[in-house]
């Protein structure tokens, strides 16, 4: 609640701007991934950050670095050309965001999915979605993932579980 003077409180600046920290996090992450960008993607990580996706598991950042490499080319292998012979291109998207600030931690669900070029035509077409559970932290004054879990509905193994993961998300 805002204070006597109608503004807000020290604490919910606070935590608007470590929510809209984290919200850049997520859209940095995703630009990163979309360009092949391995420097700034590993940079998102915490020193000690796990990266558990489709490929695998990374640990620190220099393993999840390796880990665009290897995500380049399970995307080749998995959509091929975009039928002119150039690369498919991918854009991913994330919306519902559940993000839970705890003081320097915090946690999120967020939903994403996956358009790539290689429908009819270059048309639009939704390969895959799923969504995040991170675990994420303060790094000298920057948010950082401490854990990004890749969960993906169309792959066997990666779907989602019958719980609400916001559920658990919500607790310390």
């Amino acid at each position: 609640m805002p204070n006597e003077t109608g503004r807000p409180t020290a604490a919910q600046e606070d935590y608007a701007a470590d929510r809209a920290a984290i919200m850049q996090l997520e859209a940095e992450y995703l630009m990163a991934l979309d360009w092949g960008d391995a420097e700034s993607y590993a940079a998102l990580f915490a020193p000690e950050g796990v990266l558990e996706w489709a490929g695998g598991t990374a640990v620190g950042p220099e393993e999840i670095y390796k880990e665009i490499g290897v995500y380049k080319e399970a995307i080749k292998q998995y959509y091929g050309d975009d039928g002119s012979g150039q690369p498919v291109t991918l854009r991913h998207f994330i919306t519902n965001q559940a993000i839970y600030v705890h003081g320097d931690t915090a946690k999120g669900v967020i939903y994403w999915f996956e358009v790539a070029n290689n429908g009819t035509g270059h048309t639009p077409h939704i390969g895959s979605y799923g969504h995040y559970e991170d675990r994420m932290r303060k790094v000298d004054g920057a948010w950082k993932f401490v854990s990004r879990k890749i969960f993906n509905e169309q792959l066997p193994g990666r779907r989602a579980g019958a719980e609400n993961p916001g559920r658990a998300a919500r607790l310390l």
